[in-house]
């Protein structure tokens, strides 16, 4: 099945920004993670174009957009997806987000109270501060650190990205690959440097989401050794409107690794809240 599809780039005051669209119906945006760039969503693309205009954007710095000389700083991924809908003339969106762009989302559905109609944080709590949620997570917070700060460990050592993880390169070594082909597609500049960043953004109370007046759906993974995969269930009673789901079988990337999953989960969550029609 083919669909309306189209790709451009938008010039910001310091970097440039690739993006496309495909399909037709309601606006749904996906924001991703540290290790992807817009390819990363291949899979969840050709499952909602038929529903939705499917809006996949690189953030900058990543593949294809550029990178400001000083670095990339996370501050301006929210400015910048607000100029990218203007351009596009959405103002009122969904959004789904992984892991780096859940910084993305949260800060732009604060900044934005009543535009972004449903959000999906999917292993990530973006901006918002695991410290800060609800016991028993900030108690379970450094054991949980110290173990996952060794299984990255083996992972790197066994020539997997933590991104990925060991099930997705035992079960299925190709899609394993090519997430490391799309990761490695973003060169130049200082990642790590990034990382930092975004660990020194993550400061607000959980409660600082319901400003943004929108459902929101916490969708965590058993095996991830990224995120806390416990984080968001100490958070959602603080946010109305917002529940947790889980992925058990799956490590940081279920998008990628379960996308059918993924998707059935994610597209519930729309229709339940009004955006977008059953097939």
């Amino acid at each position: 099945m083919s669909f309306p599809h189209r790709a451009g780039t938008l010039a910001r005051p310091d970097c440039t920004l690739a993006y496309e669209v495909t399909g037709q119906g309601p606006p749904l945006v996906f924001a991703h993670g540290l290790g992807g760039c817009l390819m990363s969503w291949w899979q969840q693309v050709v499952h909602f174009a038929a529903n939705y205009t499917c809006i996949a954007f690189s953030h900058r710095g990543f593949y294809p957009s550029t990178a400001p000389e000083g670095g990339v700083d996370p501050a301006e991924y929210a400015p910048d997806l607000a100029a990218l809908l203007d351009h596009l003339g959405h103002h009122e969106v969904a959004l789904v987000c992984q892991s780096m762009g859940g910084w993305t989302g949260v800060e732009f559905a604060i900044a934005h109270p009543g535009r972004v109609k449903a959000l999906v944080l999917a292993a990530t709590t973006g901006s918002l501060d695991p410290r800060q949620a609800a016991s028993p997570v900030p108690e379970q917070l450094a054991p949980w650190q110290a173990a996952s700060a060794a299984a990255r460990a083996e992972m790197l050592a066994r020539h997997i990205l933590p991104a990925s993880g060991p099930r997705m390169a035992a079960e299925s070594p190709a899609l394993a690959h090519l997430y490391r082909q799309i990761n490695g597609l973003t060169q130049g500049w200082d990642r790590e440097a990034l990382r930092a960043r975004l660990g020194a953004a993550r400061t607000r109370p959980p409660a600082d989401l319901a400003a943004a007046r929108c459902p929101v759906l916490f969708l965590a993974n058993g095996e991830d050794q990224v995120l806390p995969p416990f984080a968001p269930a100490g958070m959602a009673g603080a946010i109305p409107g917002a529940r947790v789901a889980m992925i058990p079988a799956a490590g940081h990337s279920a998008y990628f690794e379960k996308p059918a999953a993924f998707n059935a989960l994610v597209e519930a969550f729309m229709l339940e809240n009004g955006w977008g029609a059953a097939r």
